[in-house]
């Protein structure tokens, strides 16, 4: 059963998307009783939507005619804001195929006044993106689960599909939710291994709230957690590289959730990074363009030698001499 205020939203947008419903098909809908129904009713009421009692068999709920949603008080910048953040979330920056941001886009565009509609339809014209990474996305209704047991401190049942297929069954206390720029991740704590974990929210399969309170006074730095499991587990070859330059120049150059860092002094660190293969890790280190040495394995540093020597003899040839034209 998700949170009251979050199932008030999802109320909501039941009432908006037909004319009427049954109070058991909303509780059905909901996953709650149709008493609780009836009491979100009236909290809905309370903040000044019009609600409508249907009389019936059953009987059901409304939105009255032009009351289907408060007034939305934001200024023309603020619109603009949130009709580019839905836009780029329906683009896939964030949740891929999954059409809730269109959805929402489109709903909000009906509602747009029309100078507003102008300034949206000349962005359209005008921008164009380049092709999207075609990487599984976490559709929106998982995301919204795992935030609002996140943010209920709730105990939680996971049910979860690794990167091999093989799906399990665990007993979480959630933390927070990391976007690293590419997936989701949901960091929790496993109930059975005692341990802080970290969950691809795109491979979650169902999250179920227990209703059991938890207190995470031992939480980590959810953000540091994934982006050291990325860096140490995330890829089959690992490289130790020293760069002739600062702890915070590193950490610029290359980013956290790419590599660990350790300071070797103030004008060197020590990253570890994390390939496919030695000859992938050799042509990134290349693109760093700063002066580095490789210090394990062997193998990154052979490859590195090979693609310097590749490129040195490719442009050692000596250039002939133009013709003369005469």
């Amino acid at each position: 059963m998700i949170a009251t205020s979050a199932r008030l939203l999802r109320l909501v947008s039941l009432l908006s998307s037909r004319p009427t419903w049954s109070n058991a098909e909303l509780a059905r809908h909901l996953d709650v009783t149709e008493r609780t129904v009836r009491r979100d009713v009236d909290r809905l009421r309370e903040l000044g939507y019009g609600v409508e009692s249907v009389p019936g068999p059953g009987g059901g709920y409304r939105f009255g005619a032009g009351n289907r949603m408060p007034p939305l008080n934001l200024d023309d910048d603020e619109v603009f804001a949130v009709a580019m953040a839905l836009r780029e979330a329906a683009q896939g920056a964030a949740l891929g195929a999954d059409p809730a941001a269109l959805s929402a886009l489109l709903k909000l565009r009906q509602i747009l006044p029309a100078r507003m509609a102008r300034r949206l339809e000349s962005l359209d014209a005008t921008v164009e993106h380049t092709p999207r990474c075609e990487s599984p996305r976490a559709s929106a209704d998982v995301l919204f689960l795992l935030a609002s047991v996140c943010r209920a401190s709730e105990r939680a049942t996971l049910t979860y599909r690794d990167m091999h297929g093989t799906t399990t069954v665990r007993c979480v206390d959630p933390h927070r939710l990391v976007h690293t720029g590419v997936h989701w991740y949901f960091v929790a704590r496993d109930v059975e291994r005692s341990a802080w974990r970290t969950f691809r929210a795109d491979r979650v399969v169902d999250v179920k709230p227990t209703g059991e309170k938890v207190d995470l006074r031992d939480a980590p730095d959810a953000a540091q957690l994934v982006s050291d499991t990325i860096t140490r587990t995330g890829y089959p070859f690992f490289a130790r590289v020293r760069l002739a330059l600062s702890f915070d120049d590193a950490r610029r150059l290359v980013a956290p959730i790419v590599a660990t860092h350790e300071s070797d002094g103030p004008d060197q660190t020590i990253i570890t990074i994390g390939g496919s293969d030695p000859d992938q890790l050799a042509g990134y280190l290349l693109s760093l363009r700063t002066p580095l040495e490789v210090l394990s394995p062997d193998s990154v540093r052979e490859a590195l030698l090979t693609r310097l020597n590749t490129l040195y003899h490719a442009n050692d040839a000596p250039r002939p001499e133009p013709e003369d034209p005469r």
